[in-house]
């Protein structure tokens, strides 16, 4: 069943429960996911960059945005004004869908996945993902691809905390890693 279907019937009751709140609208909510892909090196090598603006235009459903440089940089040869990114913000029931896609699809299509790490958090909730290659989604074929990229999903919530937003990631379907088992310290001394 679709993430947007079971969302307020069954995450949000979920994290609810989990973090002990009494009302829902206190409960963290998914506000956006921005899909974001850094276009750098490949403007070295070749100043062609619209198979990435399509991939990313796929795999999200949306037309993406070109970010420029705010500032030229002698160090990295860049300069003002030459496009650096792809970037598309998904709202609403485009990011829901988005992540049921991520979470059922894209991520068991990972080799050697092992779940995601916890240190992916920022502080106030929020979890960046970043993939080496963009064909593990399905709506590219790794046939057609003229540059190989990689792509990195930020995850933006109204969570507080990183508590908060790992009971979100989990009712959403995120494959986190558990967390290590505290040590006792008095049981290792003996």
């Amino acid at each position: 069943m679709a993430l947007t279907k079971t969302y307020k019937s069954e995450v949000i009751p979920a994290v609810q429960k989990e973090l002990n709140m009494k009302n829902a609208m206190a409960v963290p909510k998914v506000v956006m996911v921005k899909v974001q892909v850094g276009i750098g090196s490949i403007l070295r090598n070749t100043k062609d960059f619209s198979d990435i603006v399509d991939n990313v235009a796929k795999i999200t459903g949306q037309k993406p945005v070109v970010t420029k440089a705010k500032k030229a940089v002698s160090n990295f040869k860049l300069r003002e004004g030459m496009p650096v990114g792809v970037v598309s913000t998904l709202r609403g029931d485009a990011a829901l869908n988005f992540l049921d896609r991520l979470v059922n699809i894209a991520l068991p299509r990972v080799r050697d996945f092992r779940g995601l790490s916890l240190k992916s958090f920022d502080g106030n909730g929020n979890y960046s993902i970043g993939f080496k290659e963009a064909t593990v989604f399905p709506e590219i074929n790794p046939d057609n691809v003229i540059n190989v990229h990689g792509i990195q999903v930020t995850i933006v919530t109204t969570a507080e905390n990183d508590a908060q937003g790992e009971a979100l990631m989990r009712a959403i379907g995120l494959p986190l890693k558990k967390k290590p088992a505290a040590v006792n310290t008095e049981e290792q001394e003996s």
